[in-house]
């Protein structure tokens, strides 16, 4: 497992890491989850990543409880979760705000469901138009001085966005956010590899990218239609089934199959090697609903060297913009 600098701070997280989005809760209990995140831990994966909103608070539940089980040292792992959207239905201040009440109260709700007494990593899961930027930049300095936080991030926010939040902590002499997460893969790469250029360049800004697969369409399985066992036959995730069943998509996707077979993998570990290789990506956020995904995923790590510049290239020029 190769380990790299989050950002250009001196936290080092693993290239390949596991995240809960959709499958805790949904499609994985509190067993299932012990199983999947020791198979990552074997893996050599240090990185486990959250949010308050998955399943309603119940994937920081799960998440944590399967922690505790495992035995961890808890300096051994790194573990994230991110905050805005809120569990408490539609409440003044408590959903869809980055104001100082809400980073306030959320930051403990989240580690009382974890049962942790901090997060080394938490994430504005989205920007707050109605929020000033200075307001949220200061409480989320304020949470890492409190020590229930090591670092702090944003996740889809702006360019623009980015770079005034950074700014502001600059010259208040606050914590500054490190890092982005942001959805990243062969079929979405606008955002990372030109919104965020400058930011890589300017600032050095991470990012710890989700949706490498693009829920899934990425590895070939949607080719004959959506498999009962697939996310995007969840209840509640309807909203993914005309991107699954998108035929142009499909076909784009299956010009990877060759090359993926050329290079004696899947195209799911195609598609997660090629992502490792941006610059500004250090860490891929994987997902998946057995073990035996954990390890065929994590296998990628070695698809990762026969990623050359020449092949990088012909994938790129298979899917197309």
């Amino acid at each position: 497992m190769e380990y790299r600098r989050l950002g250009r701070s001196g936290l080092k997280v693993s290239i390949l890491s596991f995240g809960s989005w959709v499958t805790f809760d949904a499609q994985i209990d509190n067993a299932a989850a012990i199983e999947c995140i020791a198979a990552a831990g074997d893996a050599g994966c240090n990185f486990f990543d959250n949010a308050e909103a998955y399943a309603g608070g119940k994937s920081e539940e799960i998440m944590g409880h399967a922690l505790r089980e495992l035995g961890w040292p808890r300096w051994s792992y790194v573990l994230t979760t991110k905050i805005y959207w809120g569990i408490h239905g539609d409440v003044p201040n408590m959903r869809n705000t980055l104001n100082r009440k809400y980073l306030m109260e959320a930051i403990d709700g989240s580690l009382e469901r974890f049962q942790h007494d901090f997060v080394d990593v938490l994430y504005c899961h989205r920007s707050d138009p109605d929020t000033p930027i200075e307001e949220t930049v200061r409480a989320m300095s304020d949470i890492i001085d409190a020590g229930k936080a090591h670092y702090w991030g944003t996740s889809e926010w702006s360019a623009d966005e980015i770079r005034a939040a950074i700014e502001i902590a600059d010259r208040r002499n606050l914590h500054a956010p490190i890092t982005e997460q942001s959805q990243y893969n062969l079929l979405e790469r606008k955002k990372v590899e030109r919104e965020y250029a400058r930011l890589t360049a300017d600032y050095g800004y991470g990012n710890t990218i989700w949706s490498p697969l693009a829920s899934g369409l990425l590895t070939g399985k949607y080719k004959d239609g959506i498999p009962d066992d697939s996310r995007g036959a969840l209840a509640g995730y309807e909203w993914l089934q005309d991107r699954l069943s998108d035929g142009d998509a499909i076909e784009r996707v299956e010009k990877l199959r060759p090359i993926a077979e050329r290079l004696d993998c899947s195209m799911a570990q195609l598609s997660l090697a090629w992502a490792t290789k941006h610059e500004m990506v250090s860490s891929v956020i994987t997902g998946a609903s057995k073990v035996s995904q954990v390890v065929q995923n994590f296998e990628a790590v070695d698809v990762i060297p026969r990623i050359t510049d020449e092949v990088r290239e012909e994938i790129e020029a298979a899917v197309g913009r």
